[in-house]
């Protein structure tokens, strides 16, 4: 049950690698840093959807102008501001 444990943990940091957050430290930024990353490893499956010819460009780009604008909305709710 062990080895079986071990192999799930490798395919989960294979498919969703954590980076370590080095920027500057307040909770709405560790937040957004968070939805950052998981909207960079949607938008990697959706390009390699559409390079294997299993969606089409208008579907990932349909997709992935969803990704953004929620996103956007994450950004807006955490208070960031530029």
């Amino acid at each position: 049950m062990n080895q079986h444990t071990d192999f799930l943990s490798e395919i989960s940091d294979f498919l969703y690698p954590r980076v370590p957050y080095y920027g500057q430290y307040k909770a709405e930024y560790l937040v957004f840093n968070a939805h950052l990353q998981e909207f960079s490893q949607r938008v990697n499956y959706i390009c390699g959807l559409q390079t294997g010819g299993k969606i089409s460009p208008e579907e990932a780009y349909k997709q992935i102008q969803i990704l953004w604008k929620q996103l956007k909305m994450t950004k807006k709710q955490l208070l960031i501001h530029q």
